[in-house]
C-alpha cells in the first residue's frame, strides 16, 4: 500500500500553502533547520486534509486513501514524496497519524452534536500541531503544553467559524454543534436569520475569547525565544479575527486577516520582546489582559473604578471581570449543558487558576484576604439563571439572589476599600444595586424568558404567574409592581447610607460614588414609570459630574 503512486492517494495539487494559511506556518522567526521538518508535516496533513475536504470524493475513496497516507507513515521506505519527507525529517508521524484520525471523521461526519463533540475533534485536528512544534524546540514547561493546545484549537474553531458558509456549501459540513444552533431555531433559521444565529455566534466567540486567555502565556513560558515570538504573533492575529467575526457576521461576506494584521501582530510581538521563562512581568501582563477586558465592558461600575488607584484598582478589576464573566456564561446562548459546565469550570479555577482572571482574582484574594465563599456565592446565583427560564417565588428568594449575585460583591469591594468592618454596608448597598438592576432590564430579562418581579407581588397584584415572560411584562398591572419593587430600592439606598461606618468615608468614597449614580439611575426610572415603552435610563454628562461632585462633599 505504501507504494501507490501519488495519483492514487493525493486529491490533486495543495488547496492552500504555508502563506496562505490564517496563521504563521513555519516563519521566518523559527530557526532554518527546524523550518524544514515544520514543513514537511504541513505538506503531508496538508494532503490529508484535502483528501477529506475534496468535494467530488465519495467517502468510501477519501477513506480509502487517508488509509494509504497512514500506512506510508508506518514505512520509513515509502515511496510517496511527501511521507518520504516526513520520515527524513525526523519528526512529526505521531502527530500526523493522530489527525489521520480527525480527517478520517472529516470524511464521514456532517454535524457535531455538542460543544464537547467539537473539542474532542479540535484535540485531533489541531493539537498535534502545538505539540510538534514544542516538542521540535525542547519545550517541556506542562503550562506551555497547555497554552498550545488551548491556542491550537481555538485557532481551529475560529477557522470554523469564519468558514461556516463555505463549509456547508461545498461539503455540508457544519462543525459548530447542533444542540448550540437549535437556540436559533435550528440549522435552516441559523443559516437564513441573521438577527437569530448572531447571540449564538457571540456566545461562541465567547467560548474561543476563553481559550485564548487561557493561551496568553504561552509566549512567556517557551524557552525558545524564536517560538515565543511565533507563539505571539499567533496570539494577537487570533484576537484580531475574534475581533473582526464580533463585529461582522461571517455569512454575511467574508471575514479574513490582511497582510496589515500579519505585520501588526509582528510588531506588537516585537514590542513585547516575548521573553524566555522566569522572566518579571508575568502578573503585570495578566493584570493587563483583565483591566482592557474591563474597559472593553464600560461598566456602569466603571465610575467606581477609576476612584481607586493601584492595587485596589487592579483588585476591583479582577473581581469586576470575574463577575462579568460568570454572567456571560449563565447569560449565553447556549446549551443548558454548557452552562453549567462553564460555572463548574469555574468552580475548580477559584481553586486552581489557570487563566488571566483567575489568576488576577487568585491574587486579589490573597492581597486582600477576600473571602472564597463570596466567589461561589456569586456563581450560585448565576447557577440560579442557567436554566431556560427564571422565576423568583417571593420577596425572600429575591432578597436571597440580591445577597448572591450583588451582596457578594459588596462584601469583596469594602475589603478592597480597606474598610472590613463595613460588610453590612457592603451587604446593603448591593442590594440595592441589584433592586435597581432588576427595574432596569425588566424588558432585556424578558426576553431570556426571566422575570425577577417576585411571582408572590405579580399574584398579590392579579397577574397570572405561569404566563410567558413577555406576557408578564406587557400585563398592563406590572408597572405597579414595579412601582413597589422600587419603593424598596428607595429603602435599601436608606439602609445603605445608615450602614456606613463613621470615620470611614475617605475609603469607601468610591462605594459612595457608585450609591449616588445608581441612586440616581432608580429616581430616573421613578419619574418616567415602568409603563410601556420603558427606557433604559442613562445619566448625562451633567448628572454624572453632580454625582462625582456630590461624591466629595463630607
Amino acid at each position: 500500500m505504501s507504494a501507490a503512486p501519488a495519483a492514487e492517494v493525493l486529491a490533486g495539487p495543495p488547496t492552500r500553502g504555508p502563506g496562505s494559511e490564517n496563521f504563521p506556518v513555519a516563519s521566518w522567526l523559527l530557526a532554518s533547520a527546524l523550518r524544514r521538518p515544520v514543513l514537511a508535516f504541513y505538506h503531508f496533513v496538508r494532503a490529508a486534509d484535502d483528501i477529506a475536504d475534496h468535494p467530488e470524493l465519495p467517502p468510501e475513496e477519501k477513506l480509502a486513501r487517508l488509509a494509504r497516507l497512514e500506512a506510508a507513515l508506518d514505512d520509513p521506505a515509502a515511496s510517496l514524496p511527501l511521507a518520504r519527507a516526513l520520515h527524513e525529517s525526523g519528526a512529526g508521524t505521531a502527530e500526523a497519524r493522530r489527525m489521520l484520525s480527525a480527517f478520517r471523521q472529516d470524511a464521514t461526519q456532517r454535524r457535531y452534536a455538542s460543544w464537547a463533540a467539537l473539542e474532542d475533534y479540535c484535540a485531533r485536528s489541531a493539537a498535534p500541531v502545538g505539540r510538534l512544534l514544542l516538542r521540535l524546540h525542547g519545550e517541556t514547561d506542562p503550562e506551555a503544553l497547555a497554552g498550545a493546545e488551548s491556542l491550537a484549537a481555538a485557532l481551529q474553531i475560529l477557522n470554523h467559524l469564519q468558514d461556516l458558509g463555505p463549509d456547508r456549501a461545498a461539503l455540508d459540513r457544519v462543525y459548530l454543534p447542533q444542540d448550540w444552533m437549535a437556540l436559533a431555531g435550528g440549522e435552516d433559521a441559523f443559516f437564513t436569520d441573521a438577527a437569530a444565529r448572531a447571540p449564538v455566534l457571540l456566545t461562541a466567540l465567547d467560548r474561543v475569547e476563553a481559550m485564548l486567555d487561557r493561551a496568553a502565556r504561552l509566549p512567556r513560558r517557551l524557552e525558545s525565544r524564536r517560538l515565543a515570538l511565533e507563539s505571539a504573533v499567533t496570539l494577537h492575529l487570533a484576537r484580531r479575527l475574534l475581533a473582526r467575526l464580533r463585529a461582522a457576521d461571517p455569512l454575511a461576506g467574508r471575514v479574513a486577516l490582511s497582510r496589515a494584521d500579519m505585520a501588526a501582530a509582528l510588531l506588537a510581538a516585537l514590542r513585547l520582546g516575548a521573553p524566555r521563562l522566569g522572566a518579571p512581568r508575568l502578573g503585570t501582563d495578566d493584570a493587563a489582559l483583565v483591566r482592557a477586558r474591563v474597559k472593553r465592558a464600560r461598566s456602569s461600575f466603571a465610575r467606581g473604578m477609576a476612584a481607586t488607584h493601584g492595587p485596589a484598582r487592579r483588585a476591583l478589576y479582577a473581581v469586576y471581570a470575574f463577575c462579568r464573566a460568570v454572567d456571560d456564561i449563565a447569560d449565553g446562548t447556549m446549551p443548558e449543558a454548557d452552562k453549567r459546565a462553564g460555572l463548574a469550570e469555574w468552580r475548580g479555577k477559584l481553586e486552581r487558576p489557570d487563566c488571566p482572571l483567575s489568576r488576577e482574582l487568585a491574587w486579589a484574594r490573597d492581597a486582600f484576604a477576600l473571602p472564597l465563599a463570596e466567589c461561589h456565592a456569586m456563581i450560585d446565583g448565576m447557577e440560579a439563571d442557567a436554566g431556560p427560564s427564571r422565576r423568583i417565588a417571593d420577596r425572600a428568594a429575591l432578597d436571597l439572589y440580591c445577597r448572591q449575585v450583588a451582596g457578594s460583591v459588596g462584601a469583596l469591594a469594602v475589603r478592597i476599600f480597606g474598610a472590613p468592618e463595613a460588610e453590612a454596608y457592603g451587604l446593603a448597598l448591593g442590594h440595592a444595586f441589584q433592586l435597581v438592576n432588576v427595574l432596569r432590564d425588566i424588558d432585556e430579562d424578558a426576553l431570556r424568558e426571566r422575570v425577577y418581579l417576585p411571582l408572590s407581588d405579580l399574584a398579590v397584584a392579579g397577574i397570572p404567574p405561569d404566563a410567558t415572560a413577555a406576557a408578564l411584562v406587557a400585563d398592563p398591572r406590572l408597572p405597579g409592581v414595579a412601582a413597589a419593587l422600587a419603593e424598596r430600592a428607595e429603602a435599601a439606598f436608606a439602609e445603605a447610607d445608615a450602614r456606613m461606618p463613621p470615620g470611614r468615608a475617605r475609603e469607601l468614597k468610591p462605594a459612595r460614588l457608585m450609591l449616588l449614580g445608581y441612586h440616581a439611575l432608580l429616581r430616573r426610572m421613578r419619574a418616567q414609570g415602568f409603563a410601556p415603552p420603558r427606557r433604559r435610563p442613562r445619566l448625562g454628562r451633567a448628572e454624572k459630574l453632580a454625582v462625582a461632585l456630590q461624591a466629595l462633599r463630607p
